[in-house]
């Protein structure tokens, strides 16, 4: 227990005390304490609840009375006994798990029923069973017997048949239902293997407690300052997981993805707070011997990657989820998809969530529930890892000996998980919503109505877990160490640096992480710890020096910030275009009409990178430079005269306050900071497609290929691996990195690289050609030979109306054209460099 006369600490600059409630799970109650998080209302005293009702009982939160609290801070990680400090305790812990001692017995958790013998057996029966599968394989195996007909493969020896046509049709129709016969035998089998190899196995209650115990161990020494969670957050999702378990229906946790222990916190967390785990969609990568076979029995649910041309494994998995959502399990399934390696939230991916959707379109399932979930870390275990990756060396394979070997992690201190669960929402209300919207939209499998639901679906949820994430002390540091001019900060500006970005994102509505309302020195020094080799200090001088040692490690916890000043750091960019060029304060004002149309541009380039507020451009800008200006960043010129239309003053120009300007721009050069290094990436990404002209020989281009009958001439026929153009722009960036034209290593991240290029394409840039899911046509099918050649990987041209012209004599790149002046607009916003030759980098 929480120790209740504990007392706060003040001190000179301290992070706003928290006033939300957090909790202690250290006992068989759920015992109320005051939170981490600052902004939400909580009391005094203390209050507890059952830790694991029945599924019959309820609990209103809204009569919970937040003044029983006491103050303390919670954690979901127990105080762990040592075998060699206390070994009879150690062995009464292993005891209390073993045998089930109160909460631990798991014996009613909220949710439908699981972990007794033969769950494996029902699911398996109710997905083989699956009038759903019944269909798709019998559709499979008709469409084959069909084609083996159309191709002479049952009728070999047919005109050998006594007894005239009729005989040989009866023959034909036999050889057509045996035939059918067996490829139904077939193909269930081939389900069945499917469905064995992907599906969860909640079988046995005593492996899941000592499941349990031993991954709270690990994770408990590995995260040393525990596992957090709000406790108005999980009473609110008792309080609905007891309301879907009595409509026999399903929680859905969507959360984000940053490191395989996601999966693993959210598992432990359901568990303590008696709900039944849920089913976890994984990667087929991580069923590795023994391993796979342990996770599989923890709740993962294997897929592949991709499904190519093999109609039945997307049926299987189509039954599977309408099995679980069906009869009400919980599921689990990322939103990004992968982890990500940048620290920011990815691009949604529409999957897993097209199957749950069409589980509801179809009717097959009533409703469920959303539960967003943000999962933040002090510090994530594989982000060195993630370097490697982003630096384009291969990510090896998942085996034993690399998990067993990842055990080191346990001698480190890496402080703390939080994690922070969304207002749930019915998705069949969020379905009806949509459809009264666009009412008579195609809602069909590729129809237009169900891929704007799918994208609203995606995009709402990335939204809910940046409105629930709470930033870490080591996201503080790393932004501010990655967000100034000098080489290294001092002690105390560091402290007044971070009090100041503490205060900017709760008014953004964000959220801080606080340590049991104590000062910012602390937390800092708490962060520095944490953070170890990644930040250096420099002896022997006046004042605590810090500095950044590897910074690409860094931008990882930067960039967990950046979302909540996206629009700041595009307005900042945007204005950077008239400031870099100098002279006095009159100089750099900033026509409204042209600051205005830079946004749009960066705000466009960057669509597939961020996650942008919904009210659109021209309504996000004014109300962004109303806030930089109530900030005292920037002062804005308006009209003298109301516009009737908008019933406000027109901007007419923008341009830094006087007063940020005595600062150094302090402020103003945050944001700049902040998106300096998605503009070089983009900028990177644009020069290195302009390398993808066709020299003026066409046919003798090394490396090119023709992958496509377009009916274009040949110059318009040569085609690269998308894989190969992006590792040409990385070897591109960080040739120029060491040559001094490029400000920022961390641009040539293939992450950036990649959604430059996704960007690229949906502005009609580059041509890409993936391939076919259809297989390609026989050459003998045609009477010349002469088809198209199939890509087996992604390629990708430039558009012809992009392509720059060559020099004819002497062949090469006129700088001149649309995607010239594209990249140009994309260098205007770029940092200044001390050695860059400004306007020479694309010409060379």
């Amino acid at each position: 227990m929480a120790d209740s006369k504990s007392s706060p600490s003040s001190s000179r600059g301290a992070i706003p005390p928290p006033t939300a409630p957090d909790m202690d799970l250290l006992t068989d109650t759920v015992t109320i304490h005051p939170p981490l998080v600052p902004g939400q209302p909580s009391g005094a005293n203390s209050s507890t609840l059952p830790a694991s009702p029945s599924p019959s009982s309820t609990l209103d939160i809204t009569n919970y009375d937040k003044s029983q609290e006491p103050p303390g801070s919670q954690n979901i990680s127990p105080a762990f006994a040592h075998f060699r400090d206390a070994p009879f305790e150690f062995l009464r812990e292993i005891s209390r798990h073993y045998s089930g001692s109160g909460w631990r017995a798991y014996d009613n958790p909220i949710g439908q029923p699981v972990f007794y013998t033969g769950f494996t057996e029902d699911m398996k029966n109710r997905v083989q069973n699956s009038p759903l599968l019944k269909s798709r394989i019998m559709g499979l195996a008709t469409r084959r017997v069909e084609l083996e007909v159309k191709e002479g493969m049952l009728s070999g020896g047919l005109e050998k048949i006594p007894g005239g046509e009729e005989a040989r049709v009866r023959e034909l129709e036999r050889r057509k239902n045996r035939r059918m016969r067996e490829l139904l035998v077939s193909l269930d089998e081939v389900a069945a293997k499917d469905i064995d190899g992907m599906i969860c196995k909640f079988e046995n209650k005593r492996f899941i407690r000592g499941a349990y115990y031993m991954t709270m161990q690990f994770l408990a020494r590995t995260y040393h300052q525990g596992v957090h969670v709000s406790t108005e957050e999980v009473l609110r999702l008792r309080h609905i997981a007891q309301i879907a378990a009595s409509k026999k229906q399903s929680l859905i946790f969507l959360p984000c993805h940053r490191s395989h222990i996601d999966y693993v916190s959210l598992q432990l967390i359901c568990y303590r707070l008696g709900i039944v785990l849920p089913t976890v969609v994984a990667g087929d990568n991580l069923n590795f011997p023994l391993v796979g076979q342990f996770l599989q029995n923890a709740g993962a649910f294997y897929i592949r990657r991709s499904f190519g041309r093999d109609g039945l494994y997307g049926g299987v998995v189509q039954a599977y989820v309408d099995a679980m959502l069906s009869e009400g399990y919980n599921f689990e399934c990322f939103i990004e998809g992968g982890r990500s390696r940048t620290g920011k939230l990815l691009p949604p991916k529409f999957g897993i969530l097209n199957f749950i959707l069409d589980s509801l379109l179809s009717g097959r399932v009533t409703d469920s529930y959303i539960i967003p979930v943000s999962t933040q870390y002090d510090k994530v275990i594989e982000t060195e890892a993630y370097v490697n990756e982003l630096l384009g060396i291969p990510k090896q394979k998942e085996n034993l000996y690399d998990f067993l070997n990842s055990s080191k992690v346990l001698s480190l201190k890496m402080g703390r998980v939080d994690v922070r669960f969304g207002e749930p929402w019915s998705l069949r209300d969020f379905i009806n919503q949509q459809i009264e919207k666009n009412p008579g939209a195609n809602m069909s499998e590729s129809g237009t109505g169900r891929v704007k639901l799918l994208r609203t679906l995606g995009y709402k949820v990335l939204a809910d877990i940046n409105t629930v994430s709470v930033v870490m002390p080591t996201s503080l540091i790393g932004t501010i160490l990655l967000t100034l001019r000098g080489r290294g900060v001092g002690k105390r500006e560091l402290i007044r640096r971070i009090d100041w970005l503490s205060q900017r994102i709760t008014a953004k509505g964000g959220r801080v992480a606080d340590f049991g309302r104590i000062g910012t020195e602390a937390v800092v020094d708490r962060g520095l710890e944490v953070l170890g080799e990644l930040v250096g200090r420099v002896e022997g001088l006046a004042e605590e020096t810090y500095y950044a040692v590897d910074r690409f490690q860094l931008s990882f916890y930067r960039n967990m910030v950046i979302h909540l000043f996206i629009s700041e750091a595009i307005v900042a960019a945007a204005m950077y275009t008239r400031i870099k060029q100098g002279g006095g304060p009159a100089n750099q004002v900033v026509p409204y009409d042209a600051l205005f149309q830079q946004v749009v541009f960066l705000s466009q380039l960057f669509r597939g990178e961020f996650v942008f507020p919904s009210e659109g451009i021209k309504s996000n800008l004014h109300r962004t430079l109303n806030g930089l200006e109530q900030d005292g960043i920037i002062t804005i010129e308006r009209s003298p005269l109301i516009n009737p239309s908008t019933l406000s003053r027109t901007i007419l120009s923008v341009s830094l306050s006087n007063t940020e300007r005595d600062l150094g721009r302090e402020n103003y050069d945050f944001y700049c900071f902040l998106i300096w290094p998605f503009i070089e990436g983009s900028w990177l990404a644009g020069v290195s497609i302009i390398g993808l002209t066709p020299p003026l020989s066409a046919s003798s281009a090394l490396g090119l290929r023709n992958v496509s009958g377009d009916g274009d001439d040949d110059e318009d026929r040569l085609w690269v691996p998308v894989k190969a153009a992006q590792e040409m722009a990385q070897l591109l960036g960080k040739t120029l990195y060491h040559q001094g034209d490029l400000s920022y290593f961390e641009a040539v991240n293939k992450q950036t690289i990649a959604n430059s290029f996704q960007s690229f394409e949906d502005e009609g840039i580059i041509i890409v050609r993936k391939p076919s899911a259809v297989a390609p046509p026989d050459p003998s099918a045609s009477s010349s030979g002469a088809l198209p050649v199939f890509p087996t990987v992604p390629v990708c041209r430039l558009s012809k109306e992009w392509r720059p012209s060559r020099d004819h004599e002497s062949g090469g790149i006129v700088p001149a054209g649309k995607l010239w002046e594209y990249v140009e607009a994309i260098a205007k916003s770029r940092r200044e460099g001390k050695n860059r030759r400004d306007g020479k980098t694309e010409d060379s």
